[in-house]
């Protein structure tokens, strides 16, 4: 019992002198560590100080450096402004000299004038003098003149100056004919030489080029299949693109009817696609017009920019752009109005150019000329005047405004440019094969034409010849007298012009023919 307390006794006392020795060595160790700890902050606060100090430096090096530059670049400029105002000083030095020289010399130059007035005056005394002495030396020549002749100086002198005025006016008179005379031709001349080098210089098409109106197919059995099951294809077709497909005996073609040419060529485009991929049904009806819609649009605006760009013309707004795109779907008597608005900017821009007129204004007028005929909306005004608004409306210059809308005599040309335009447009529309017209149109044109001539007090006949190029109006030769055959020529030209269209001129010719007859009994 007793070595069993005496072992525990021991173990207790291990323990306890464990504990206080391992309490020991820890605070040994926390204190060597604190110490460690210590020494370690003690050499980066160092460091830092160093370090700031170091940093310190350099920056006040720094600002030294930068301060000197300051100092260096403040006394240049100083020096450079000093040796400046060294040198303007020297300048008003000199120019206060050279002032001071001048006035010397305008001092001189007034004596001399001083001295010239006087010497003036007196030679006016004595021309005064003179003077004086022959007005009265002619007094006494009048006086023996009159006394001679028996007339008074007035009566002389008016008689004199009436000789000599009719004898003036009656050379002007003749003078100004020849001159009028020798204008006309020179004028007429040049005009023409003018009108000749510029078609010459101007090679373009002269075919007549036609919207497709008809749709070529390789079999008639597809017929079926466009107009479909109870003709549902077929109105489809007809309510997507707003045209009307004409599907008879004709065989291998279907006709596409239209008045609007974008239409009918995005219905072409449309019918050639869905023929390709064989699937023909409204929905995809829908979805290929859709498609072949957008596409067309693409590209009328890209034929727009391209023919600007080809023409050199540049700030045309975007809706002007897709509106000359649109011509090119568009004709006028057969000729394609992209094209005609193309030469007629051309012509403009040679004869501008030739005359010395502005080119770019000449050329812009002449491509924008028809643009009130692809307008999309039904206006009940003249293309010309939709024209002008349109152009007005996207701010056009206003020579090109009124070109445009003076062309066919709406308005009154109030620009040089007007009438060149004008010029342009009848050479571009009369050129060999740049138009055609139904015979319905060309017929009904010619009856107006003689309508117009027959219209006119002492017209027995009238005839269209030339396919409408020159009027032949036969008159009475008791109702109206050769005086009044020349003014009837004058006055139908002028009915023409206001109540008709026509490409080029018509000429009017205006025959009066006396016819004598007796009988011998």
């Amino acid at each position: 019992m007793n070595i069993q307390l005496i072992a525990l006794i021991g173990t207790g006392l291990t323990i306890v002198l464990s504990f206080l020795i391992g309490t020991l060595l820890y605070k040994r160790k926390v204190r060597k560590n604190k110490q460690q700890n210590e020494e370690k902050a003690r050499l980066i606060i160092k460091e830092a100080e160093m370090q700031a100090e170091n940093l310190k430096n350099a920056r006040i090096l720094e600002a030294k450096e930068k301060f000197l530059k300051m100092k260096q670049e403040f006394e240049e400029d100083a020096n450079r402004k000093k040796n400046q105002i060294i040198a303007n000083e020297q300048k008003i030095k000199q120019r206060e000299a050279q002032l001071s020289k001048e006035l010397e010399h305008v001092k001189r130059k007034e004596l001399e004038l001083d001295e010239d007035r006087k010497s003036l005056a007196q030679q006016h005394d004595l021309v005064r003098k003179r003077k004086e002495e022959l007005d009265r030396f002619n007094q006494q020549k009048v006086q023996v003149l009159e006394s001679i002749s028996k007339l008074t100086a007035d009566e002389a002198r008016e008689q004199l100056v009436q000789s000599l005025k009719e004898e003036a006016q009656s050379k002007a008179n003749s003078y100004i004919k020849d001159i009028m005379e020798q204008a006309k031709l020179t004028a007429t001349k040049d005009a023409k030489k003018l009108v000749i080098d510029t078609i010459q210089r101007t090679a373009t098409e002269h075919a007549v080029e036609n919207s497709v109106s008809i749709f070529n197919i390789e079999s008639d059995d597809i017929k079926g299949k466009i107009i479909g099951r109870e003709g549902r294809n077929i109105r489809a077709l007809e309510a997507a693109t707003g045209v009307e497909f004409i599907v008879d005996d004709t065989p291998e073609a279907i006709i596409i009817s239209g008045f609007d040419p974008v239409r009918r060529e995005i219905a072409r485009l449309s019918l050639h696609r869905l023929v390709q991929d064989g699937r023909i049904h409204p929905a995809r009806i829908e979805e290929i017009v859709a498609k072949t819609t957008k596409n067309i649009d693409d590209e009328i605006v890209e034929i727009g920019e391209r023919t600007v760009i080809d023409l050199g013309i540049h700030g045309l707004a975007p809706e002007l752009i897709k509106m000359v795109g649109r011509m090119r779907f568009r004709s006028s008597y057969g000729q394609n109005l992209l094209q005609h608005s193309r030469e007629v900017a051309n012509l403009c821009a040679i004869m501008a150019a030739e005359l010395g007129l502005n080119v770019k204004q000449a050329k812009r007028a002449g491509l924008l000329h028809d643009i009130g005929k692809v307008w999309p909306e039904e206006l009940e005004k003249p293309h010309a005047i939709v024209g002008m608004e349109l152009a007005q409306k996207y701010k056009e210059h206003p020579a090109v405004c009124n070109a445009i809308g003076a062309h066919h005599d709406e308005i009154e040309m109030t620009n040089i440019i007007s009438p060149l335009v004008q010029a342009c447009d009848a050479i571009s529309g009369a050129r060999p094969g740049a138009r055609r017209e139904v015979i319905e149109q060309y017929t009904r044109r010619l009856k107006e034409l003689e309508q117009v001539g027959l219209s006119f007090e002492g017209v027995e006949k009238c005839f269209a010849i030339q396919a409408g190029r020159e009027l032949r109006v036969i008159v009475d030769a008791e109702k109206a007298s050769d005086e009044r055959a020349n003014q009837l020529s004058f006055e139908i030209s002028q009915k023409i012009e206001k109540e008709m269209q026509y490409p080029g001129q018509i000429k009017v010719t205006v025959i009066r023919e006396m016819r004598s007859v007796a009988y011998a009994k």
